[in-house]
Formats: structure tokens, sequence, C-alpha cells
């Protein structure tokens, strides 16, 4: 009796092991942000900054935070050019705006200015289509509010397909 049920039970982890090494792994399918998506979101970001007479730096990054497109205006302080990026890699990372960031550091959560990779200054968006973050925008160049102004005005023209 104690051998058929050791039998029984040796049989059945024999089935479940097979069954686990034949079955493929399942792989997430994802949405990738393309260098001719990135080109489009920093052509509004550009015109909306050349309508307001704006020089700016405008970074798009992929969903890892590398960087996929940067471009800097005429005349855009160079100083501009990493800010616009960590703006792009701290909204990714944090999957939201970093206007949030701002916000509580103004309002006295200070700690924030000791977080690791996060920049507190409005003008970085994540980029998220269904759903998924797919990369981010950071401009540079202007007031935090122009950045964010600029930012905004490129991902609300957006349309992915």
């Amino acid at each position: 009796m104690f051998k058929n049920h050791l039998f029984s039970f040796f049989l059945v982890i024999l089935l479940f092991s097979a069954a686990l090494m034949t079955s493929p792994a399942q792989l997430r399918v994802k949405k990738a942000l393309t260098l001719e998506a990135a080109k489009k979101i920093a052509a509004v970001a550009e015109s909306e900054a050349m309508k307001n007479k704006w020089t700016m730096v405008i970074v798009i990054v992929d969903d890892g935070g590398n960087v996929l497109y940067l471009e800097r205006m005429d005349n855009t302080q160079i100083g501009s050019i990493e800010v616009a990026t960590q703006k792009a890699k701290t909204a990714i990372s944090f999957k939201r705006p970093t206007k949030s960031f701002e916000e509580r550091a103004l309002a006295g959560r200070n700690i924030l200015l000791a977080l690791p990779g996060a920049i507190p200054i409005e003008g970085g968006l994540p980029i998220v289509v269904d759903g998924e973050y797919i990369g981010a925008i950071g401009v540079s160049g202007g007031a935090s509010d122009q950045d964010g102004m600029v930012a905004k005005a490129a991902l609300d023209a957006f349309q992915p397909h």
C-alpha cells in the first residue's frame, strides 16, 4: 500500500516537472517609444517654445531613462542639457511629473531634495500610452512653469499609432 502511494506521488511530481519544462515562459508584449515618435514630440515642444520666444533644451528618454532624442535650441544655455535630461529621467523613474516633487519640496518636504535620481523642478513628464509608461520628456531653459507648459503641449499633441 505504501509503495503504491509513494509511486503515485513520484509519478505526479514527474508529470508536473515535465509540464513545467515543456510549457514556454510567458513574455509580456510592451509598447516602445520610437525615434520617429520622439522627434514628433520634440517638434511640438520646439514649436511651443518658439511661439513664446523661449529657448530650450528638449530631451526624450525611453522607458529605461536612456536618452532617445535631445535637441538644444539656438542660444539655450548648456546647463539646461543636464537639467532637461534629469527631468526626463526623474519623470520615467518615478512615473510622475517632476512638478509633483517641486510642489512637495516648496511645501516643506525638504527630504525630497535627498531622494536619489529625483530633480524637483517642473518640466519633466512621463509619456503614457494605454496605461504603459513608455518614456518621458524633459524640458529646461525657461522658468520651471514655462518648461512645464512646453512639455505638456508636446504630450497633449502626441498621437501614438
